[in-house]
């Protein structure tokens, strides 16, 4: 009998145990993507409460600046387009109405800057990554394949950019977000990279800035790109 009653506590306690941590989980997850309106800027801060760290933890404690947010931003590019400011280490994903969310990221340190139009031409959840030749050559100590992962360079999720051997990617190495850092991919927190990867589809318009962009030239707005613009590259390499 005493078997019996033991058993049968323990099973309880663990549906109990099962149901909480379900409970906590989707809260969280609904939580990650609340806009919450913040007296300090002005603006919205997109929570980032989920944890998709590397170490385990979210982002919520990141100053404003780093955080992403629906910010103004005037564009006469369609919702749902993506626009990198190079020189600002910042990417807008276009919503209307003059919004935009925008994400702090990290950029091609220099000699490895580059700018045009492009699309997401596929999307893939924990890649795996293939150093391409060229960056072997000049780091030979690196491997040959690494598989998708926590510790993999390309973080949660990446986007390939149409014709390039650039992606927009996670990082295991959030410390380098907001600086010019990569080989020319452009760098996001996990955190980021998995909310614009639910937001952005295979066929999403990609405006790259140059790194000589200054908004304030142009009345505020990203410059007029078109697809029939040359994209222009530093050196055909990615990280």
């Amino acid at each position: 009998m005493s078997d019996r009653f033991v058993r049968a506590a323990g099973a309880a306690l663990i549906a109990i145990a099962a149901f909480a941590w379900t409970g906590a989980a989707q809260s969280q997850v609904i939580a990650a993507y609340t806009p919450v309106s913040t007296a300090s800027d002005g603006g919205n801060i997109l929570r980032q409460t989920d944890c998709y760290g590397t170490d385990g933890s979210g982002a919520a404690d990141l100053p404003a600046p780093m955080q992403r947010q629906i910010v103004d931003y005037r564009s006469t590019e369609p919702p749902g387009t993506i626009i990198i400011d190079t020189p600002q280490t910042y990417l807008y994903f276009i919503l209307g109405g003059d919004k935009a969310i925008r994400y702090r990221i990290g950029v091609g340190r220099e000699g490895f800057t580059w700018s045009g139009v492009k699309t997401i031409e596929r999307k893939t959840e924990w890649p795996d990554w293939i150093p391409p030749a060229d960056m072997l050559r000049r780091q030979p100590y690196l491997p040959r394949f690494m598989a998708g992962g926590p510790g993999n360079p390309l973080g949660a999720r990446a986007m390939y950019l149409a014709g390039t051997v650039y992606r927009i990617h996670g990082t295991n190495a959030p410390d380098t977000i907001g600086r010019q850092v990569s080989s020319g991919c452009i760098r996001m927190l996990n955190e980021d990279v998995i909310d614009l990867y639910q937001r952005a589809h295979v066929g999403t318009k990609v405006i790259v800035l140059p790194m000589n962009h200054i908004e304030a030239a142009n009345g505020g707005r990203p410059l007029d790109l078109s697809a029939s613009h040359a994209m222009t590259i530093g050196h055909s390499v990615m990280r």
